[in-house]
């Protein structure tokens, strides 16, 4: 059995410890030891990271009694290790933990809501309430409460309780197992069950902030950050709104209307530039009609997008009886577009093999009308005019 320092001193970074038994976890070295400051994924917490014996500590998991430590390599033939655990990542799980108990408690006053799962991640922390909606003013409550208790700066305290006692303390929820437990008080507001690592007093976590929800089966799954966390997440954003509200020269809190009125006058642009580029291209295609000669529209483009190229040689083919051989010079590829009016009774996918020995590509279409992409570097005139020889042989021309 593993002595769990950390159940005795949350804040402990640093012990001495007997090896008791080395093994392999997955190709990788393992001790056992007699105590240990490392705490072990459990409940929806990640392990401690850190250093034991000059090994890297990478993952702590709980087998029985025992405390497993996977290492990045093998330790020295010392039976006594010393071992330092990543301080850092200790206390953000510390404040991401111990909030968690708050928001969870919050949940409950204002909502009714019980937590149905929580998982620590690297990033962000999430929380699955057992609720089918939640009101914006009910959410603002939550929160609200739960940073009321951070900045009361109440004493979070852990203890044992004995089986039989466990029943006069006003657990949030009943514990997943009998026998003694180990209760996380937040003074006068949360009783809890659980085996984590917490904060001291309630200012310790500095901020709880929700930053997210999404529904999740039947119930709202919601992620939140926790003190240094949180406060990264605020610089991060408060550095992006004052960036954006710069650029559109007005303060931070008119930046959301700022946004919205630029997107809503892109919109009418958008419309009236296609209503020009559908007059543009209804003007083309007169043109191409009354000059072109006689069946046929032919031409390599370079100002043009295939998309554009497609619509002028559409509108063609509305306008006349015509076939439309177009050929797009691309910034990555080529591509062509051939058209034709039906009652030409032509099918330009009987030109997609002649296409396809020439230039490297793929496409598809109807009788009507086909486009093909293809890889630069293909003589486009040359196409064009293998595919006018073989139109004016089809067309007996």
């Amino acid at each position: 059995m593993t002595r769990r320092l950390y159940f005795e001193d949350a804040y402990q970074k640093e012990f001495e410890g007997q090896v008791l038994e080395r093994l392999v976890h997955e190709g990788r070295p393992a001790v056992v030891l007699d105590r240990t400051c490392f705490y072990p994924e459990s409940g929806g917490q990640p392990s401690d990271r850190g250093t034991l014996g000059g090994a890297d500590v990478l993952h702590v998991f709980e087998d029985g009694e025992k405390i497993i430590h996977v290492l990045d390599r093998e330790l020295s033939g010392a039976e006594e290790v010393r071992g330092v655990v990543d301080w850092v990542r200790r206390f953000d799980h510390m404040q991401q933990h111990s909030g968690q108990h708050i928001l969870s408690q919050c949940f409950v006053e204002v909502v009714e809501g019980e937590t149905r799962s929580f998982h620590l991640g690297e990033q962000v922390s999430t929380l699955e309430i057992g609720i089918g909606a939640v009101s914006d003013t009910d959410l603002e409550n939550v929160e609200s409460r739960a940073n009321d208790i951070v900045f009361e700066d109440r004493e979070i305290r852990t203890y044992f309780v004995e089986d039989e006692q466990v029943g006069t303390v006003p657990l949030r929820r009943p514990p997943k197992k009998e026998g003694t437990i180990r209760v996380v008080e937040v003074s006068g507001f949360d009783f809890s069950a659980c085996g984590g690592t917490h904060c001291r007093r309630t200012g310790e976590i500095g901020l709880i902030k929700i930053i997210r929800w999404d529904k999740l089966r039947n119930n709202l799954r919601f992620e939140f950050l926790c003190g240094r966390r949180a406060w990264k997440d605020y610089a991060l954003k408060n550095r992006s709104l004052l960036g954006i509200s710069q650029k559109f020269s007005v303060h931070e809190s008119d930046t959301a209307a700022a946004v919205e009125k630029t997107i809503q006058e892109a919109r009418q642009s958008r419309k009236k530039m296609k209503h020009l580029q559908d007059a543009l291209v209804g003007f083309e295609a007169k043109e191409a009609v009354e000059k072109g000669a006689g069946w046929l529209v032919k031409r390599v483009w370079t100002d043009k997008t295939a998309e554009e190229a497609k619509l002028l040689a559409l509108n063609i083919i509305r306008l006349a009886e015509r076939a439309v051989l177009f050929a797009v010079r691309g910034e990555e590829k080529d591509h062509f577009i051939f058209a034709c009016s039906e009652k030409m009774s032509l099918n330009m996918r009987e030109l997609m093999p002649l296409v396809m020995e020439r230039a490297k590509g793929k496409g598809g279409g109807g009788s009507s009308l086909v486009e093909i992409a293809a890889e630069k570097g293909a003589d486009l005139e040359a196409v064009l005019t293998a595919a006018e020889d073989y139109l004016r042989q089809k067309l007996g021309r």
